[in-house]
């Protein structure tokens, strides 16, 4: 597989280091039950389709990176900076 950094350009997917799905970006508050921070660090869908992961440019520019690929054909439909985003 490979992703296009948005400011490195196309890379094999051994540059990078997989975080996790989008979601991950929103973690519980310091003062939340055992469980929304177990389910939080442990617990994750596996769904075939259409996914937002997060991705570390670590072999390149150090840069958090927003994925949109499928799961089931690995076609990746975008590559975004974290940074960059709007909440």
């Amino acid at each position: 597989m490979r992703l296009t950094c948005p400011l490195c350009g196309e890379r094999d997917r051994r540059e990078f280091y997989y975080y996790g799905a989008e979601d991950y970006l929103h973690r519980p508050s310091e003062d939340a039950e055992p469980a929304a921070w177990d389910n939080y660090l442990h617990l994750r869908d596996n769904p075939a389709g259409l996914v937002r992961d997060l991705w570390y440019h670590e072999a390149g520019c150090s840069q958090w990176l927003l994925v949109t690929r499928n799961t089931v054909t690995h076609e990746i439909s975008g590559v975004e900076l974290v940074a960059g985003r709007k909440a």
